[in-house]
């Protein structure tokens, strides 16, 4: 059997949840001037809309923007762990995960991927990384770090001291993966983010690529 390629990418529409002040996603046709039969939409978002990445500079002044992202980063073999039942996701709660010594890039599948079908909303609720979560992430070396919710940390995370250590480091990170249904174990990760010159964040493409055995 062929590689297999999982979609984890959000997708977007009108219809998908924003963090809370930051600008609804609005995709509207563009009007024609009846020269032309081509379509065009103009679409209007956040910049941490759906499947995206932080840059240090959405935190840190003067961190690097998207741009200048190692591209390298976010395409290699990454390790997806299930963690459920846990709001607030410790550093113990990971060294006892099982998580590979070599792990490089890490997806974490969080309770966040089995909330009931509903109308989308966003929910405060969403579990997240404490800051010593954040300082064994650091300790294991991991370069990229992505979760199934808004934001790697909780709601209210006065100085965002996980984004603090994680973007002061140059560790990527990665928000709002798409990873129900997703098995844990070995993938290879691509997760591109659009070529935005000087911003803070950007969309992502992202697919897990999982090798199945012949039977």
């Amino acid at each position: 059997m062929p590689d297999s390629i999982i979609d984890i990418t959000l997708p977007i529409d009108s219809t998908l949840p924003v963090w809370p002040g930051d600008p609804q996603v609005n995709i509207s046709r563009v009007p024609g001037d009846g020269a032309s039969s081509a379509a065009v939409s103009h679409i209007s978002m956040g910049s941490h809309t759906g499947t995206h990445v932080d840059a240090p500079a959405h935190i840190i002044p003067a961190g690097a923007t998207v741009d200048q992202l190692p591209i390298e980063v976010m395409i290699g073999p990454a390790w997806v762990a299930h963690l459920p039942g846990m709001s607030l996701i410790t550093g113990p709660a990971l060294a006892g995960a099982g998580i590979p010594g070599d792990t490089s890039r890490l997806l974490l599948c969080t309770d966040n991927s089995s909330e009931a079908p509903g109308e989308p909303r966003f929910d405060a609720a969403f579990a997240a990384l404490s800051p010593d979560a954040a300082d064994w992430i650091l300790e294991r070396r991991i370069r990229l770090v992505g979760i199934d919710g808004p934001s790697i940390e909780p709601y209210v995370a006065p100085e965002t001291p996980v984004h603090r250590r994680l973007l002061g480091a140059g560790v990527v990170i990665l928000e709002n993966v798409a990873l129900t249904g997703v098995d844990p174990g070995a993938y290879k990760l691509i997760c591109l983010p659009l070529r935005v010159r000087c911003d803070d964040g950007a969309p992502v493409r992202a697919v897990l690529i999982a090798e199945r055995s012949i039977s």
